[in-house]
């Protein structure tokens, strides 16, 4: 895949050069860009390194005062401000203000995770009559491609116009994954208040992949409360079933009648204490959704009447894993604030967990010449 490089012209490049020095006194700060900052110009802020490598983080504003702020550690959505219904530009998604917050995180604030989103049974599977073993970091299964997956890594970046392009080539063997995986993550701030996040890989040998963006929402703003309260309409008529390891058991079961059921508007709180047995395996909801329909279209519509802020997404993925930061407790997060139980709601557009040992799931299989896609839109309005 081509690693495109930075092209600004000189009134662009001025800019950015006057940005930055305006974010040098919140130098360890996502950054907030002036109300006249020039929409579509990315500020660079260098905020330290990894693995001996520098991380920044880039900061993006569009023409209706919406901002993102994105990292090359992680291929990592940082930060987003979005007015309330008063006009106040409120934090939406939790993270950290500073490198350090990122590299003692374990809760995958914001990164693309990979090569493999989700869990796979046993850190095993096979693959063309050869079994593969994975470095485990969950008990005995892989969650999101191990201890060293792809949030760990320093991404190559460049910039494309009004787009982020993050490039990171995983060597054959790493986590035990077979090929040599290029991967690419474009990011793009639109005009319509739409972050859309296209995935890309390509691989020299026949491997499995599953990558998705790991962001986790608060429409009510940072440190606000929970997400019990927000309103929540998902477009799946089933979803996987999990062991008490949260494992899929292989079938595919009808949301009908069940807290699974989101196919009408619920509060995401109104039934996460039910008396059902996947809710209470995973502490609240912590599951794969099977999306109706096919390619691009619109699966999760989320609300705040409170703020009277709006979250749709739309996918071209077969599934949804659902998180409801189920027990969190995690301090430090953007202005110092501590992250509570059900503090965020993550929406990981994927495959199902553990494709590669479920025949009846869809294929993880990516073929060596192919070219794997994810294609995910966070689409932010408000009343």
């Amino acid at each position: 895949m081509k690693v495109l490089h930075l092209t600004l012209g000189v009134m662009a490049a001025m800019l950015l050069v006057a940005s930055l020095a305006s974010l040098a006194a919140a130098a360890s700060k996502p950054a907030s860009l002036a109300p006249d900052a020039n929409p579509g110009v990315f500020a660079k802020e260098l905020v330290g390194t990894a693995n001996g490598k520098e991380v920044s983080f880039y900061t993006v504003k569009n023409k209706n005062g919406v901002q993102a702020t994105f990292s090359n550690l992680g291929a990592t959505i940082v930060s987003v401000k979005t007015p309330d219904k008063d006009g106040k530009l409120e934090e939406i998604v939790l993270g950290y203000d500073t490198l350090d917050g990122y590299l003692g995180d374990g809760s995958f604030f914001g990164n693309v995770v990979g090569r493999y989103a989700n869990r796979i049974a046993g850190s095993k599977f096979t693959l063309n009559g050869k079994e593969y073993k994975l470095a485990a970091n969950e008990g005995e299964n892989q969650l999101h491609g191990g201890p060293e997956g792809f949030k760990t890594k320093v991404w190559g970046a460049a910039i494309d116009g009004s787009t982020l392009v993050l490039t990171y080539l995983s060597p054959n063997g790493e986590m035990g994954y077979p090929g040599n995986l290029t991967a690419e993550v474009r990011y793009t701030l639109t005009d319509n208040n739409e972050i859309d996040v296209q995935i890309s890989a390509a691989t020299d040998e026949d491997t499995v992949v599953n990558l998705t963006n790991h962001s986790y929402w608060n429409l009510n703003g940072n440190g606000e409360g929970s997400v019990l309260d927000h309103s929540l309409v998902i477009d799946a008529d089933s979803f996987t079933p999990t062991n008490d390891k949260l494992i899929p058991t292989g079938e595919f079961a009808d949301v009908t009648g069940t807290p699974f059921d989101f196919r009408t508007a619920h509060k995401i709180g109104e039934r996460i204490a039910a008396d059902h047995e996947a809710i209470k395996i995973g502490g609240g909801y912590d599951h794969n959704f099977m999306l109706n329909g096919k390619g691009m279209r619109k699966v999760v519509d989320l609300s705040d009447s409170a703020s009277g802020r709006r979250l749709e997404i739309m996918t071209d993925q077969p599934g949804m894993q659902m998180y409801t930061a189920n027990g969190m407790n995690v301090p430090g997060g953007h202005g110092g604030v501590t992250y509570g139980d059900h503090g965020g709601v993550a929406f990981e557009a994927q495959l199902p967990p553990d494709c590669p040992n479920q025949p009846n799931f869809p294929s993880a299989t990516l073929k060596a010449g192919e070219v794997y896609k994810n294609h995910t839109i966070f689409k932010l309005s408000g009343e």
